[in-house]
């Protein structure tokens, strides 16, 4: 992928590299190779291949750091899967909700992501959407929900409080990945300035 990507990219001027990985990120490393893309992910040394300060989040933290208003921000992905972030009062904290359980010993993904689509049917799945995001919103306490990822688009209508959020939202993230809070970025939890 590296290689393919320094060849696409041949040419430009850059300082720094962004990456939205579809998995778990820990101080800034995958700790785990993702369920839909290739190995090799975990333990690479991106900055060294790159030639560039690299920065590697959550896909769905950088989705949400595009598309965060203020306040209480709750970003649900439908996709393959499920991805989860919050920012509270611009703290981001990527979430993991994809695999709680939900109902009948079966997770949020397996209604609300790709595999519960196919199942359900469209009729179906937007009902589960809808209750989910319900859930999550009360749960978690946050003021809006913004739903993206590519099958955000198969929803006729959003749920109350909700907005529709939009993939290229992640490059709007992966910029704010860079700049300072006082710039207008997010902080992750932990980071004090």
């Amino acid at each position: 992928m590296v290689a393919a990507l320094r060849k696409a990219v041949a040419g430009w001027k850059y300082d720094a590299v962004s990456i939205g990985y579809p998995g778990p990120v820990l101080h800034g490393r995958p700790v785990a190779e993702p369920h839909n893309l290739g190995h090799g992910w975990v333990g690479f040394d991106f900055r060294k291949a790159f030639g560039r300060p690299v920065k590697i989040i959550n896909d769905a933290a950088m989705q949400a750091l595009g598309s965060y208003r203020g306040g209480r921000m709750l970003f649900l992905g439908l996709g393959t899967g499920l991805g989860s972030a919050l920012i509270v009062d611009g703290v981001l904290e990527p979430m993991e909700l994809a695999h709680l359980p939900y109902k009948k010993d079966r997770t949020y993904e397996d209604y609300v992501g790709l595999a519960g689509l196919k199942r359900f049917g469209k009729k179906k799945w937007r009902r589960h959407v809808a209750d989910v995001v319900e859930q999550l919103k009360t749960a978690l306490q946050a003021d809006y929900v913004v739903i993206g990822g590519g099958n955000a688009r198969l929803l006729k209508r959003l749920p109350p409080g909700s907005r529709l959020g939009d993939n290229v939202n992640a490059f709007s993230g992966g910029f704010r990945l860079w700049q300072t809070p006082e710039q207008g970025r997010p902080r992750r939890r932990g980071q004090l300035t």
